[in-house]
């Protein structure tokens, strides 16, 4: 199912969603524009050391994880921040983990971005490719040991189909029937790695034919598409059918990262031909043909947005930094007397004054 610039669905599909499932969706795409463009501009002022956009990448990674039970799990890569707000997970949580303060779920002990929440069942980002792709298969072989319906959904980029994990982890799922879903967010770009550089595939999703798995190719700007694809792998997997390798082609408008600059590798007209396919204006043509959307509708999505997210900013930035001897937690079950001992010996240097200043925010 794609809703097309006529704002009608397209093969005579529409979607079995409400319209206040459709406007809850769309609130959820412009509160995750609004959190990144909140984060780089954070990042540029100097009170986060580091930010991570998924700017044009809403419609993938929010229309796939709307397919899933709140009790399936999530693998992501970390360009998926919109599935936390999905998740309920507060905005102040996802913002003190920028500043890696004292209410920060990981201690500060991450990079920024690199989230952490149990309580969504979204596992910990990883900074090395592909990692959780492996993560999501052994879970998933797990669960189908254990006879659960529990269904594991994992993220990766185009580049990411390069990295060892992506053969280990599609092969074991595969060969165990584990109830995974991959999704490879097909953005153009690995840094300044093209897609075109990176395979010699046809596509993404043609790989899965190795793995003896379907694979499917859908317009990641289209969030319906994504949600209905996304329906029928999780569907199959929760039957115990196995895998599925989703290929959402999307692009990523921001660059890599708040330390990279995309103009120095990327032809400005391949920006500006996917800038008008901006996956969130094409859902707002679809609710506007559906009766769904109107300026007040929108405005209360945007001013809405923007004061949770200052009120949650203003929270964080009053939290302390974590104390420092917050080191020596979730080493050991049981502290072993060598780390008390640094323990203590670390106390004191800080009541001293010889250690423990602010030295700034995470340096990227």
């Amino acid at each position: 199912m794609s809703s097309d610039k006529d704002s009608k669905s397209q093969k005579g599909k529409d979607t079995t969603l409400s319209g206040p499932e459709l406007q809850k969706l769309y609130r959820l795409m412009v509160t995750t524009r609004a959190l990144d463009d909140r984060g780089l501009a954070l990042q540029r002022q100097g009170r986060i050391g580091f930010y991570l956009q998924s700017t044009g990448q809403e419609a993938s990674h929010l229309g796939s994880a709307a397919a899933l039970k709140d009790s399936d799990w999530l693998f992501p890569a970390y360009r998926q921040p919109g599935i936390l707000l999905l998740r309920q997970v507060p905005i102040e949580k996802i913002i003190c983990e920028w500043f890696g303060n004292g209410g920060d779920t990981s201690k500060g002990r991450q990079m920024p971005v690199h989230y952490s929440f149990r309580q969504a069942n979204f596992v910990s980002i990883s900074s090395p490719i592909g990692t959780q792709l492996t993560q999501a298969a052994g879970a998933g072989m797990a669960a189908r040991i254990r006879g659960d319906d529990t269904v594991f959904m994992t993220y990766c980029g185009d580049g990411g189909t390069s990295s060892n994990d992506f053969h280990t982890g599609l092969n074991f799922a595969a060969v165990y029937k584990a109830p995974v879903v991959f999704v490879v967010e097909n953005n153009g770009w690995a840094i300044s790695v093209p897609s075109s550089k990176q395979t010699c595939s046809t596509s993404m999703a043609i790989k899965a034919d190795a793995y003896g798995m379907p694979g499917v190719q859908v317009d990641g700007n289209d969030i319906l598409a994504v949600y209905q694809a996304s329906q029928e792998a999780v569907a199959r997997a929760r039957r115990g059918d196995g895998p599925t390798l989703i290929e959402t082609v999307t692009y990523r408008m921001a660059s890599h990262s708040s330390s990279d600059d995309a103009a120095r590798y990327r032809d400005a007209k391949e920006y500006e031909n996917w800038k008008k396919k901006d996956p969130i204006t094409r859902f707002q043509l679809y609710l506007k043909g559906k009766k769904l959307w109107n300026e007040a509708f929108e405005k209360d999505c945007v001013e809405g947005a923007k004061a949770a997210i200052q009120t949650a900013v203003n929270a964080a930035e009053a939290q302390p930094n974590p104390p420092v001897d917050s080191l020596f937690d979730d080493v050991y079950m049981n502290l072993t007397p060598q780390l008390k001992e640094q323990r203590e010996h670390l106390r004191d240097l800080v009541a001293k004054g010889s250690i423990g200043a602010d030295i700034g925010a995470f340096p990227l």
